[in-house]
């Protein structure tokens, strides 16, 4: 098992107080000791069970703009990550470090202009100060467009110096394109009206093996939530819409916990899961079409299977479960 700790939630994950009851061994947080909150909660689960292994991720999304700094001075980096990483406060937590630089040499949130060999460089002054008994993983892009965003970095000569990546096979589509049309966010497979060519898992994956980076070297990634758009008139995929559906959490996306009963999906396309109720409409994976993208990822031959994130999940686990 694997548990990744983004870099931007450190404050929270360390200094939160735990009690008896929410504490997983019983015994509650005092205000004196070393090291209390999540962190502290993560070292008894490892003693618990020891094959746990717990990354510490840095950036994503919206703190990626960072990445072209670093990349100036690879070694200053990882140094700088290796010594927070090891840092005696939580000794014996972390077992290796995930990237997940959104995007290199590409736009995301930001635009990076650092060169096609700035990721390299990076991951490799990474392997370097990390040594091969730490892990070092990393988030990349799904765009398997020609000339996109896999082609905008040297995925795969950066690829001997990760234990794996995990391509972000999710949030093809959404409702930032406001007026659609509608597609699911995760399509497995292609399908006739699909809005854009290569923007399926199986585009991501052929297309990275096809670059030669190793099968084993690849993680399939599911999405625990949804993405939908309101005011969308037809229920097949295709449809145009007034905007993003209302969320809980923020327009446009909503955990599969939610989406269970609020929207349960109708419909499977591209190896995935839909539904139109009212005005609204959401695609997201369920437990049938996870075990569909299991026996993909099986014939595949890929190294694993990740997910984001695990609080999307039902209380009994319904979409971890069928994760095989």
């Amino acid at each position: 098992m694997l548990y990744r700790v983004h870099a931007n939630r450190h404050a929270f994950l360390s200094d939160r107080a735990y009690t008896a009851d929410e504490s997983v061994d019983g015994a509650a947080d005092t205000w004196d000791q070393p090291l209390r909150g999540n962190f502290n909660q993560l070292l008894k689960l490892k003693k618990q069970h020891p094959g746990l292994k717990i990354l510490w991720s840095f950036d994503g999304w919206t703190w990626s703009s960072g990445f072209g700094e670093a990349a100036k001075n690879p070694a200053a980096f990882a140094q700088s990550c290796h010594d927070l990483v090891n840092d005696p406060t939580w000794g014996g937590l972390f077992d290796g470090i995930d990237i997940d630089w959104e995007y290199p040499n590409a736009c995301g949130n930001t635009c990076d202009t650092s060169g096609r060999d700035a990721f390299k460089n990076v991951m490799a002054a990474l392997r370097q100060k990390f040594g091969a008994g730490k892990l070092v993983t990393a988030a990349i892009t799904a765009d398997a467009t020609s000339g996109g965003k896999i082609d905008a970095a040297d995925y795969p000569g950066t690829a001997q110096y990760v234990d794996w990546y995990n391509p972000m096979t999710y949030d093809y589509f959404g409702a930032w394109d406001a007026g659609g049309p509608t597609a699911p966010h995760s399509p497995l497979t292609s399908y006739p009206g699909i809005p854009k060519a290569d923007f399926t898992t199986s585009s991501t994956i052929a297309k990275l093996k096809g670059l030669g980076i190793p099968a084993s070297k690849l993680l399939l990634g599911i999405g625990f939530y949804g993405r939908g758009w309101t005011g969308v008139g037809q229920a097949a995929p295709g449809g145009t819409a007034t905007g993003p559906a209302a969320g809980t959490y923020e327009q446009g996306i909503d955990d599969y916990k939610v989406l269970k009963t609020k929207c349960p999906a109708t419909g499977t396309v591209g190896g995935t899961a839909y539904a139109k109720c009212g005005n609204d409409w959401w695609s997201c994976d369920t437990p049938a079409t996870i075990a569909t993208k299991m026996t993909y990822k099986n014939q595949q031959d890929l190294g694993g299977t990740f997910f984001w994130e695990l609080s999307g999940d039902t209380a009994n686990g319904e979409l971890i479960k069928a994760i095989g």
